[in-house]
Formats: C-alpha cells, structure tokens, sequence
C-alpha cells in the first residue's frame, strides 16, 4: 500500500503578478502519519508551498506550475479547491481571514454544517473541539472580538472538527501566549498520534520542538535546502544563515565553545545530552560572570490604580498600577485576554479607564484627545489589517506625514529610510494586497516609526517575523531608544522579551502579578504558570548541567548575548564605513 500522501515532483510556481518563480524545482514527500514542519525566512516560499497543498494556488491564487504535485493520490492542478478542502484541513496565519459564524459556536461548527451532521451530533462534536482548545466558555462571543490567542485557538478548533486526513498549520504560534502555545504544539501532537499527517509552517522553531517532529524542511528563495530529522538540522548550524532562530540552549552552548553533533539529540532541551557540553558551560559562566549596573532614569508616564471592563461584569483590568521612566525599553506580557492589550487602548486614550488615572510628568492626560496623545505615544496594533487604510506600501507608510503636511522631499526621504529599517525597500511600489500576514505588520510598524513619536507601543511587533527580520526591526528598535525613545513592548515572544527589555511588567486574569527584572520572570516556575508564561530554555539548561544558581547564568547569557550583538553591529558598521 502506498503511503505518499503529499508528493512534489519537480514542482515549481510563478505567480502572475510576479516576473520570477516563487518555487523552483520542489520534489518532497511527506507520508501518512507523518509531522513536518517547513521553516524558512519571510518571503521563502514557505507559505506559497502550504497553499499549494491545500488548493488556495493556483484556485485563489493564480499563477503558472510546472511539474506535478499530488495529494492523496489526486492531481492538484487537475482537482478543485472544494476537493482538496476534504482533504486538507488549513489553520491561517491571518485568523480574520478564516472567521464565518457570527459566533465561535457557528465558526466551529461551519465545516460541519457543510458536511449536513445531525445538529445533535454537531453540537457534541463543537462542545467537545471547543473544550480542547479552552474556548469553551466563549462559544457566544464574537470570534472578530476575541484575543489574538482565542481567535487563533477558534481557527484551530474550526479545523479540528472536521474528520480530514492532512492538517496543515501557517503559523498556528503567531499569537498564542508561551503557555497556549506549548499546549496547541502538545494538541497538534495528539492529533498526529491518530495517524493524521501534519504539515507546520512556523518560525518558532523552538516552541515546535516541544514535541517530536519527524523532519525539518528548510526553504529559501523557493528552494529546500535541507530535509532532514530535528537532530542533524540542528546540529548542522545553518539556521541563523537562512533567518531561522536557533534555540537559546544551543545558542548558549555555542557561545560556550560546545560542538553540536546529532548523537548529542538537541532538538530539544529535555533531549539533549549536557553531559557533554557540562565543562565548557561552566568555564564561560565563570569568565563571564561580572556585577551589571542598572541605569536612574526620570519617571515619564505613571499608571494609578486602573480598573475597567467591557461588560461591567468582568474586569479586563484591576487596580493595575505602574511607572514608565524615560528611555527605557518594557515588555508588557501574560495569558491572552490578561488586559495587555486594553492597558495600552487606556494609555493612547482609545478608551477611557472606569477607575484611576494615567499620568505624563505628573499631568492627567484625560484632559487630551485622542489625536493631542498621538503626538506623544504612537501605537502599532497587533493585527496589521486593523491599521490598513490605502492600496500601496509606500503611500501608507507615507500617510501620517501627509496628514502632517510634511514636505514631499522630506516624506520620501523618511519613508524610504524607514523601509530599508523594516526590510520593505524592493516592495515600495507594491499594493499592500500582494504581501503575507507578516510582511504586513512590517508596514504597519515602519508607518508609525516614521513619525517617531516620543513614548512608543507596539503590541507583538516581531509575529510572523524571521530572525533577520525580526533582528532588524528589533535593532532598530534599539538604537532609537538608546537615543533617548521610550519603548513598550506587549509581547508572547520571550526570546524578545529576554534579549531587547531589561524589566517585564506581567499581567494575568486582569491584575498585575509582577514587575521585575526580565530574566527573573523567566525563572520563576510558579509566576510563569500562573501567567501562561513559559520558563526559558536557558534556566532549564543550568539546571540540568548541575548550576548552584541557574538565574545567574540567565543573567549571564543576557549580558553577554548583548555585547555580543553589538561588537556584531559594530563589525557590520566599520565593513559598511
């Protein structure tokens, strides 16, 4: 019997729109019961190659093929998108994309509905999807009025229901809480375990690995470049070269001088041998090791006993109080639906605190408008369509300045400035219609920096990003509050969280639960389980090398990841000179 169920014969695509290939000369296997996780840099190809199995190309997407792609026996290009939606089951990227029902009930039940299930039996078959994802006590909710993490969690149970034999994910972290996230990996493991085959595009290479996968497919420029188990791709150390982050574990025992081989297993840290790798750690530890000085800085912004509520009923923030100094970098973080986001629509002024008071050098910004605070914070939104207001890239980066009535000259320096920061520049004369989900927020980010307002927000600036990008935006990010930028981060990304913000503000069910140190957060089991957290890799792997103070190498690591990344940008600056 033959068990092929995806097979890419020297298979290549070329949009219409596009002079060039997107994919060229992919021939992949993947078998029934298979997990495959694609990884790849932004604009890789990653994502075309998910929707040539899934039927959006070419019957949404137009554009030409060549050579032969089968799923399940059947000839894509040959099939239908109905036809193959039986047998591939699709989880977005972009969850407003996918929403249906005017509730997550309906969403849920809508492949069902197509499907003609008796009601009784669908209303089991959702009650019971709804509850392995934990959107079961939102059933009646509007999903476009959920959390980015519930409407990710309700895409993924619209798929779940259905009986399909291949599910393929597009990014199914992108707005999930580190502790949500590890449970959709954990559920996207028991689905595979009856025998479905999973097909995973995610740059949260890390995150994925919490489960077993049997192969890593790389992709760049429309090409694989290795296909191959977790163990040798990780071992290889090709992943930062093609835009994929490595694991910090491995990225600490690099630093250590450890040498990586397959037999070690390190794709994951509950894997690997650190037998081997114990000596080396412990030597860089202690010549690393020093005494880091913190910074007095002049309180800028102050948050006083906020409460408020959607409904009146149940609070969305309570009694949340916190001081924002001048120049520094924050990150904002907790479960989905804690009020991180809320906490920032209250500072920007979006909506109004039904308790307390937020404060600027001491003055009450009630007082100001919406458009008055727009000249002090400047907000980029999680989801990048919800700021979208015209057809191309440049012409929306350029929009605030226009508004602004800054001189055309001066606009096109800026934006182009800005573009060439946020990794846009060959698509400024591109319709925003033609780029991904993560290429996107990239825009949406360079049109509020390009204003470079005095106190900065961004809720989950590096979702969808790969590392170069995400190090591109984030090093920016930097430099300009290293300039004096006061900077906020409302962040699920804890590699982000650890490497760019010394100080964590963490919210959980409304309250604030702490505010310390970034890397204190990250090694504290008890806080970071009750705010959907997740401990870093880092504080498990001193722990299993036998460390007597494993957050002191956390701490350790973080400096010296630091100095490392500058003496790096410093190098790139003087070859640029």
């Amino acid at each position: 019997m033959n068990d092929e169920v995806i097979v890419f014969k020297d298979f290549g695509f070329q949009y219409f729109e596009q002079s060039e290939p997107t994919l060229h000369h992919i021939n992949l296997t993947i078998r029934k019961g298979e997990k495959i996780l694609i990884a790849g840099p932004s604009g890789s190809g990653k994502s075309t190659l998910g929707n040539c199995i899934n039927g959006l190309i070419p019957f949404a997407h137009k554009g030409k093929i060549t050579g032969s792609l089968t799923v399940d026996g059947i000839e894509t290009k040959n099939s239908s998108l109905f036809e193959l939606s039986t047998k591939v089951g699709t989880v977005l990227q972009d969850s407003d994309g996918q929403f249906i029902g005017l509730n997550v009930a309906e969403d849920i039940a809508f492949a069902l509905e197509n499907d003609c299930i008796e009601q009784k039996e669908m209303f089991e078959r959702v009650k019971k999807t709804a509850e392995m994802v934990g959107m079961d006590s939102h059933l009646a909710k509007d999903p476009h009025r959920c959390s980015g993490g519930q409407k990710q969690r309700v895409s993924l149970a619209g798929v779940m229901v259905d009986d399909v034999d291949i599910l393929l994910f597009d990014e199914p972290l992108a707005n999930l809480d580190p502790k949500t996230g590890k449970t959709a990996i954990e559920l996207i493991d028991e689905i595979s375990a009856s025998d479905k085959t999973i097909v995973i595009i995610e740059h949260r290479l890390e995150d994925v690995l919490h489960r077993h996968v049997d192969r890593i497919v790389l992709v760049n420029d429309g090409r694989i470049i290795m296909d191959d188990t977790p163990d040798k791709v990780l071992a290889a150390n090709i992943l930062t070269s093609y835009g994929i982050r490595e694991p910090l574990y491995l990225k600490a025992a690099r630093y250590a001088d450890c040498e990586i081989t397959e037999d070690m297993k390190p794709a994951s840290i509950e894997t690997i041998d650190t037998e081997k790798i114990r000596s080396n750690l412990k030597y860089w530890f202690e010549e690393n090791r020093g005494r880091y000085e913190e910074k007095e800085r002049k309180t800028m912004l102050e948050v006083k006993d906020i409460s408020f509520s959607y409904d009146g009923v149940r609070p969305t923030l309570e009694h949340v109080s916190l001081t924002i100094h001048e120049g520094e970098m924050l990150s904002i973080v907790g479960k989905n639906g804690a009020g991180k986001t809320t906490l920032s629509s209250i500072l920007c002024g979006f909506i109004k605190p039904d308790q307390g008071s937020v404060l600027m050098y001491g003055e009450d910004l009630s007082k100001y408008s919406i458009s008055e605070r727009a000249e002090y914070i400047g907000i980029v939104m999680q989801n990048p369509n919800q700021m979208i207001s015209k057809t191309m890239i440049f012409d929306e980066i350029a929009l605030g300045l226009r508004i602004r009535h800054v001189d055309e000259k001066e606009i096109e320096r800026k934006v182009n400035e800005v573009l060439k920061i946020c990794g846009l520049y060959e698509f400024r004369s591109w319709p925003i219609s033609a780029l991904s989900f993560g290429q996107k927020k990239r825009v949406t980010i360079a049109s509020i920096l390009v204003l470079n307002p005095k106190i900065l927000i961004l809720d989950e600036p590096t979702a969808g990003q790969d590392y170069y990008h995400y190090s591109e935006i984030m090093e920016f990010l930097k430099q300009l509050n290293e300039q004096g930028q006061t900077i906020i981060l409302i962040t699920h990304d804890m590699h982000l969280m650890l490497e760019y913000t010394e100080r964590a503000v963490v919210l959980s069910d409304a309250k604030l639960l702490a505010d310390e140190k970034s890397y204190q957060v990250l090694c504290d089991p008890d806080l970071t389980e009750r705010a959907n957290l997740r401990e870093t890799s880092l504080f498990e792997l001193a722990e299993k090398t036998g460390f007597d103070d494993p957050e002191a190498f956390v701490e350790c690591f973080i400096h010296y990841d630091r100095r490392m990344r500058e003496d790096e940008n410093q190098n790139v600056l003087l070859q640029s000179a």
